[in-house]
């Protein structure tokens, strides 16, 4: 069993809300390789060969199954590019816990680039969350740039639950979804900035089978001097049905762009989308007043449950 120090450890409790332990099927990469791993009967995962990663079959037989992979970086200075693979068989269940913390205390920049493709056999079920969170009192930047990739059979499900909870100075995030006949996505992504944060989140799906339907949800707040630029596309190229919302709040001399975009190629192609940014709600701040939360706890009440 490999030794965790206490940064890590602290890291590990804000990405991995589940619990990290070295049992059952797990990954630890740990500033560049792969500090500890292990499989199951029905989750096999194995470091490639040709490249940094790893590949993760899923077997049909996996029902609930839960395996853990978080990213840990706390060297200031350190460049981490890591290709992983998902094989998701045929009626598989299961939920990925994954997530990348970086501790800087240096003044040097650490990045973190994780490049994810998931391949989802016909019938099955996958649930994924994805933690990112930034921390330490150095001057270098914390740089996240996740990219995901997702193939969809039929009758297949993904859930994709994103969330930046706080501390990562610059964040593009690039996902892609290919969705086979009468799949379901169902994304929700969640997002703070704030002091001169950057954050660019790119989202392409497009609906190539009949009956498939996806459900974006995205909702962020901006402080500071923070810019946020979202851009979903859905793309329906057979009779399909698609809901695209992106609500902001936005804060102090921050910027927020939200550009969601439809693009419908065949007659029945059934589209919707909906993008609000607005500051926050005068009447709300008010009444919290009056029960004693001074303006700054009454804030953090409303953003807390605006994000939740």
């Amino acid at each position: 069993m490999a030794e965790i120090d206490q940064v890590t450890r602290s890291i590990l409790e804000k990405i991995d809300g589940a619990g990290f332990v070295q049992e059952g099927a797990y990954n630890l990469r740990y500033n560049g390789y792969s500090l500890c791993h292990g499989s199951t009967k029905n989750v096999t995962i194995k470091r490639k060969e040709d490249k940094q990663g790893m590949d993760v079959i899923i077997s049909k037989e996996a029902k609930g199954d839960v395996v853990h992979i978080p990213v840990v970086v706390t060297t200031s200075g350190i460049n981490d590019e890591v290709y992983n693979d998902f094989y998701i068989e045929d009626g598989a269940d299961v939920t990925i816990i994954a997530g990348c913390g970086i501790h800087n205390s240096g003044c040097n920049d650490s990045r973190h680039d994780g490049i994810h493709t998931f391949h989802v056999g016909k019938g099955a079920n996958v649930r994924y969350e994805e933690k990112h969170y930034g921390q330490g009192e150095g001057t270098g930047a914390r740089i996240l740039n996740p990219v995901t990739k997702i193939i969809m059979e039929e009758a297949s499900v993904f859930t994709l639950d994103s969330v930046q909870i706080e501390g990562v100075d610059s964040t593009k995030r690039d996902t892609q979804v290919i969705m086979g006949a009468d799949s379901k996505l169902f994304v929700m992504e969640k997002l703070m900035t704030h002091d001169k944060q950057v954050a660019i989140s790119d989202m392409e799906v497009s609906m190539d089978g009949e009956g498939s339907s996806a459900q974006i949800i995205s909702r962020s707040v901006a402080k500071g001097e923070s810019v946020q630029t979202f851009h979903p596309k859905a793309i329906g190229c057979a009779p399909c049905h698609a809901h695209i919302q992106c609500d902001s709040i936005i804060m102090d001399r921050a910027q927020v762009c939200s550009i969601p975009e439809i693009d419908a190629k065949h007659i029945d192609a059934a589209i919707i989308h909906e993008a609000a940014i607005g500051r926050i709600n005068n009447e709300q701040m008010i009444k919290l007043n009056t029960f004693g939360l001074s303006d700054e706890e009454a804030e953090a009440v409303i953003i807390a449950n605006f994000l939740n």
